[in-house]
This record gives C-alpha cells, structure tokens and sequence, in this order.
C-alpha cells in the first residue's frame, strides 16, 4: 500500500507541476477510446477496454498523461456442470511524463512516472518513477519521431507478496505518421531494465477519422515480463478496434 500511494502521488505531482509551470498555456489535446463486445448464446463474454490520453504544449514544457484500462468476464462451466461467471482479465494503468524544454526547444529533460495493476500477471503491483534526457530528434507536415532515456527506480510485488525494488534504466521511444488529414500511424515503445525484472510495452496504432471529433482507432499491444510465474506467460498481447473522440 505505501508503494501505490508513492506512486500514486508521483503521478499527480507531475501533472500538477507541469500543468501550471507557465500561465502562456499553447493547445491542450485530450482523446478519450472506449471499446465493448458483448456476447451471448454459446458463449457469454463482457470485455470493455477503455483509455484516456493527454497531450499539453507549454512554453517551457510539453507533457503527456495516460489511463488505461481493460476488464473481461465470461461465463465458464463448473465441475458440476454448472454455468459461473469468472472474471478473465482485469487492468489498470497511469502514466505521465513531464519534457522540460532547454534553449533548444528539441532537447529537453524529462521525469516520469508510472503505476500499474494487473489482476492476472505475476504482480500485485508495478511502479516507475524515472529522470532523464528527452530529445525530438525530428519534425515536420507528417512524421515526429523523439526518445527519453535515464535511470530511475522500480517499486513491484509479485503475486506471491514478494517485494522487487531495484535501481532501473528506462529507454522510450515514439513515432508519430500522419498519412493523410484523417488517418495517423503511431508507434510507441518503452523498457525498464532492472536487476529483478525488465519490463517492456509496445503498442502499434492506426487511427481513422470517422466524423468530426469521432475516430476509430485499430491497436496491438505487447507487454512483456522477463521475470514471471512459471504458470505465467512473459508476453501479453491484445488486439482492440476502439472509438476514439477528441474534446480539444
């Protein structure tokens, strides 16, 4: 509980920080996707998953948050031939990343923070706060392509209540592709090496404007553990179709 509440506090500090770091504030885009499938008959499933991604241009900073979550319960068979409902997956993620920007506005410092809790993994927790050097190696009418990399800590505990804090070393990545005025490629990857455990996320995401301010997004998403149960896969993956809508 002190290791979420260190990590939950970390989030909100950064967000804080950089959200009033200068009164000039630039445009704020804020995109929130929600996808459902429902089924009956044979099989009955509920999956919802469901995300909230911020992006804010300051004057000296340029911030990013995100929320994710994903929840699925299906009715299974008993032993005794009966139908129970079970829940199948259950997700919770957060992050954000504060980029102070130097004189030259492409190379900048960074902090970031990050929690996560994943019902069905090895772990009860896992949670990041991580400084560095960021840099926006390049820009232009269609494509953005930028990197952070620095140390940082790790707070975990496995499914087992075993704690995993560890001196770590994050590296991310992100590429931005605007095809054409309604649709986007974006590529984003991340690792944390650490001496319990290196975790590593990827997600690759085409997004297509349907009307207005609704777009429909296809996503494949890659986590992955090198330290895990032995009745645990080290890779995840989920493919989702969301609706996305921008407020701003």
């Amino acid at each position: 509980m002190k290791k979420q509440l260190l990590a939950i506090t970390a989030l909100s500090t950064l967000g804080t920080t950089a959200a009033f770091a200068q009164d000039d504030v630039k445009p704020f885009t804020l995109e929130g996707g929600l996808g459902l499938i429902f089924t009956t008959g044979n099989t009955d499933t509920t999956s919802i998953n469901a995300s909230l991604v911020g992006h804010q241009e300051l004057d000296r900073w340029s911030n990013d948050y995100n929320l994710e979550g994903l929840y699925k319960k299906e009715s299974v068979e008993d032993d005794d031939g009966e139908d129970v409902d079970q829940t199948s997956a259950q997700k919770f993620f957060a992050s954000a990343q504060g980029n102070y920007k130097l004189d030259n506005p492409d190379y900048r410092l960074f902090g970031f923070a990050s929690y996560e809790d994943d019902r069905f993994s090895s772990y009860n927790y896992q949670s990041t706060l991580a400084a560095g050097w960021n840099q926006k190696l390049w820009e232009n009418d269609s494509t953005t392509l930028e990197y952070s990399i620095g140390p940082g800590y790790s707070w975990a505990e496995t499914d087992e209540d075993v704690e995993q804090n560890s001196f770590i070393v994050r590296a991310s990545g992100e590429f931005n592709w605007m095809i054409s005025d309604t649709a986007k490629f974006s590529q984003t990857m991340s690792t944390e090496v650490g001496s319990d455990n290196t975790k590593s996320r990827a997600e690759s995401a085409l997004t297509a404007t349907i009307a207005g301010n609704l777009s429909m997004k296809v996503s494949v998403r890659l986590d992955h553990n090198t330290h895990v149960s032995e009745d645990i896969d080290k890779l995840d993956t989920s493919t989702a179709v969301t609706l996305v809508y921008n407020f701003y």
